[in-house]
This record gives structure tokens, C-alpha cells and sequence, in this order.
């Protein structure tokens, strides 16, 4: 039903129960009247402590609304969980709405005769996948909503700027990250690994500034990723890092870098994303295991030393805020727009101190430079035989650009290009006088 009224496929579906934990924000799209609408996961009574967690998700959502939406299943009938819910909804005082789902090729009202027991209003038949009564559910929800406060206020979403991932692998404090930034337990967190499984966005401004922070689930090794509900997470996992503008790589302190690690890192750049690292658990680690820990983050991943680290707790807060800080300035410098003139000059300053190398006798010249796109930043330099130059130096080309345009964070894509020769395969066609000239030295070299 969320992914029915926003238009998006942000929440997953599958034909499992408890899938659904925290707490999804949308916006109405299509032709659909203009609202906000928070999936939740599923009430039961009684349960394990993840139950728990989630029956305190859904009293946040419902405090937050200001109309409900009951939806049951009508294929399932009428049972005692669905009385349990009812009965917690009407303690709440707002306004509820029945829907009674699956009622595709269904006669309206026989379908949802039994749910009339429920003591709530006249419950509406609705099907979510096929799209059936949505739009009749919606405006009857939006009768019961008090007045807007803004009049002229269209609902679609506000500009809500940069996007910021947080990955990592399982149970490194992703989502506690998250909670200790907003000071409020907006995510479902547990010491048990795979506790989120959607990728969730949250709104959050941070000193005047708007920012979208999306919580993501752990990333395993491949081989070990087998249930159908865990590869629906990795999938929403790299759509959020396909999307950010900036990602926060968590590392474990306590269990060092894994290949795991350097493998999502890889990852993260592969898809040319700014990051920022944050090493998690920091707090009750004794010298010599940081130091340890340290020695094996360099021996491990020697290709990061663009990226800003940070050692953090996010459990008590510790460095949070540099953490995010730096992640808003690595996504940044991904957007940032580089003045060709500027390039230029820089690249001229470059060459002259340390000029490109020697090739078939020839030297490698580099003429001008120019920003081909951004998120990351792509520089494209122009010169002869540009194609021939190592690697070495291409490394060195973009750490110069990097300290001169301040590129803290964000991966730097170099592309070059050499001119096309005008001249080449054409062959000059000689006069006459200059044939003769040829021939006589031809026979004079004999």
C-alpha cells in the first residue's frame, strides 16, 4: 500500500510476515490528492523483543499522524490480531480508517461484511497491488485531517539536500549513528545483526541546513547472502549508494578491517561516491589495540588517503558530529565546479615543476584542462600523446588537483585526450623540380 501511494518501490514486499521494522516516510505521487504517508511494520500481541522495538516504531508513527489507516487482510478474515490493533488504534483518540485489502473480483460488500465487527467506521474495500479503492481510501483519510497550516503548500516533498548513506557490514551501529544524530530513537536498533532491512530515509537539518540521512542493511559476503528477504536489502543497499552524494563508511574498531570492509569501500568508489570513514566502537579500546587497528587500516587500505577518518562512539556520541561534518564537505567537493581557466593554470604549475616523462624520444606534452561532470569530479586534459602517460604520474596529476581545489572525500576521475593530427596518413605530393632533386641525390647517395 506505501509503494501503491507514493509511486516508489522504497518499501519492501515480500510474502513474509515481520518484514517491515522501521518507520518509512513518502510522499503521495501520480494524481493522487497531496499528503504524507508512514509505512510501519506489523502489530501482534505478545512477542520478542523485536516486537517490542517494532510496537514502539508504530507508536511514534501514530503520534506523528494525523489519521490512521487500519489495513487488514481480507482474504485472511477476520481474526484476533486484527481486534488487538483495532483495539490499540481507538486508545490512540485519532481519527481511524478500515481498509480491507485484497478485494480484487470481489464483491464490495460481502468482502468486508465481518469487519463491521470491528466497531470502527465503514470499512473500504481496497486492493493494493491491482490499485483498487486507493484513491477512495485516500480521500476519505484526508477528510478527517485537520486544516492545513499552510494553504498554498503544494505537498510535495521540500528540497531536502544532500543525501547521506550510512553502510557498513551488520551490527557495526549504523542505525545507532543515526538515532544519536537525530536524539531520538527513529530506527529500530538491536545487538543481532540484520535488525534493518529497508533502506530508510530520514529528513534532518543540521544548523539551518537540510540534509537526508538513509540507513541501510548490513552487507555480507556474497556467498553467505541467502535468503530471498536479505538480497532485497543488498539490492535497496547499493540503489542508496547508487543515489547519495556522500557516503559514512562504519568500521567495526573492535574486529579490525575485514575484507568485507575493503570490499564495500571498493564498492563505494567504484560508483565514484564521496565518503567519509568512521571507525565505530572506539571508546574501551586499550593503545595497543588502536594501534593495532590503525596499523591494519593502513596495511589494508592504503587507497583511501583521500578520505577524512574519524574515531567515533555512536553509542555516546563521541565525534558524530565531525564524522557527519565531513561527509557533508566530501559531498561538497563532489559537486564542486572547477573553472577552466583555473584548471588550466594549475595544470600548467604542475607540468612546469614536474614535467610528464619521455616516450619514443618524444616528451609527453599537456596542454589544457577542463571539467567533464561532477559527482565525481571528472578533469579531461588535453595534450599530445596524452594516452601514453603512466600511471604514476596520472596519480600524481590528480592528488595536485585534489590539494588545489581543496577535493577532500571525493574520488577524482582523470580522462585524457590527445588532438588529432591533421596531417596524418596524408602524404605530400612533390613538384616536379623537387622529384628531380630527389632522384639526383638518389644517385649521388650510390
Amino acid at each position: 500500500m506505501f509503494n501503491r501511494l507514493t509511486g516508489t518501490r522504497d518499501a519492501l514486499v515480500a510474502d513474509y510476515p515481520g518484514l517491515t521494522r522501521d518507520r518509512l516516510h513518502g510522499f503521495t505521487a501520480g494524481n493522487l490528492p497531496s499528503a504524507v504517508v508512514i509505512d510501519t511494520g506489523g502489530l501482534a500481541e505478545g512477542g520478542d523483543e523485536m516486537a517490542r522495538l517494532m510496537h514502539a516504531q508504530v507508536e511514534l508513527a501514530v503520534a506523528e499522524a494525523d489519521v490512521l489507516v487500519m489495513l487488514v487482510d481480507g482474504q485472511a478474515g477476520l481474526g484476533s490480531e486484527d481486534r488487538y490493533v483495532a483495539a490499540l488504534l481507538r486508545r490512540s483518540g485519532k481519527p481511524v480508517v478500515l481498509a480491507v485489502n485484497k478485494a480484487e473480483g470481489r464483491a464490495a460488500d460481502a468482502f468486508v461484511a465481518e469487519f463491521w465487527g470491528l466497531g470502527l467506521d465503514a470499512p473500504l474495500a481496497v486492493s493494493a497491488s491491482h490499485g483498487d479503492g486507493v484513491r477512495d481510501l485516500l480521500v476519505a483519510a484526508l477528510a478527517l485531517c485537520p486544516p492545513a497550516a499552510d494553504e498554498g503548500a503544494t505537498g510535495q516533498p521540500a528540497a531536502q539536500g544532500p543525501q547521506i548513506a550510512v553502510v557498513g557490514r551488520p551490527n557495526v551501529g549504523k542505525s545507532t549513528l543515526i538515532n544519536r544524530l537525530l536524539r531520538e530513537d527513529r530506527l529500530v536498533t538491536r545487538d543481532e545483526p540484520g535488525t534493518t532491512r529497508d533502506a530508510v530515509r530520514v529528513p534532518f537539518e543540521l544548523e539551518g541546513v537540510p540534509y537526508t540521512l538513509v540507513d541501510t542493511a548490513g552487507l555480507r559476503r556474497r556467498a553467505r547472502v541467502t535468503e530471498a528477504i536479505e538480497k532485497f536489502s543488498v539490492a535497496k543497499t547499493l540503489q542508496a549508494v547508487d543515489e547519495a552524494d556522500a557516503v559514512i563508511v562504519m568500521l567495526d574498531a573492535r574486529e579490525g578491517v575485514t575484507e568485507q570492509d575493503a570490499s564495500l569501500i571498493g564498492l563505494v568508489l567504484e560508483r565514484g561516491r564521496a565518503l567519509s570513514i568512521g571507525i565505530n566502537k572506539w571508546d574501551g579500546m586499550t593503545d595497543s589495540q588502536r594501534r593495532k587497528f590503525m596499523h591494519g587500516y593502513a596495511h589494508s587500505l592504503p587507497f583511501l588517503d583521500f578520505a577524512e577518518v574519524h574515531r567515533v562512539s555512536a553509542l555516546h556520541g563521541s565525534n558524530i558530529l565531525e564524522l557527519f561534518h565531513s561527509a557533508a564537505r566530501a559531498a561538497q567537493a563532489a559537486r564542486a565546479e572547477l573553472p577552466t581557466q583555473e584548471l588550466t593554470r594549475v595544470l600548467g604549475e604542475v607540468v612546469t615543476r614536474h614535467p610528464p616523462p619521455m616516450v619514443r624520444r618524444h616528451r609527453i606534452r599537456l596542454s589544457y584542462a577542463h571539467q567533464g561532470g561532477r559527482r565525481p569530479p571528472l578533469i579531461v586534459v588535453h595534450g599530445n600523446q596524452a594516452e601514453l602517460l603512466p600511471d604514476s604520474y596520472r596519480r600524481y596529476l590528480v592528488n595536485e588537483f585534489r590539494r588545489a581545489f581543496g577535493l577532500t572525500g571525493t574520488p577524482i576521475r582523470l580522462e585524457l585526450r590527445t588532438g588529432r593530427n591533421p596531417f596524418a596518413g596524408r602524404r605530400n605530393v612533390l613538384t616536379r623540380r623537387q622529384a628531380e632533386k630527389r632522384r639526383r641525390l638518389r644517385r649521388h647517395a650510390r
